[in-house]
């Protein structure tokens, strides 16, 4: 079983939160062998996509766990 993983959920103000999308609750989860594995995830998923308009951020939240 991996042990290190990334909790994503949604920001406050993302549009995927309203209840005939994803929902206010929603979460995912993606698990790891190594935390720095999942720490090079971590901070790809926090970096800017290089098709994202200037101004535009991720609408997702990513912290590190463990089980």
């Amino acid at each position: 079983m991996k042990k290190y993983g990334i909790r994503i959920t949604l920001t406050e103000d993302n549009p995927m939160r309203a209840f005939h999308l994803l929902g206010e609750d929603w979460e995912a989860y993606r698990w790891y062998d190594d935390p720095e594995a999942r720490d090079r995830s971590i901070e790809a998923m926090r970096t800017r996509l290089p098709n994202y308009r200037l101004g535009d951020a991720p609408a997702q939240i990513v912290e590190p766990v463990e089980r």
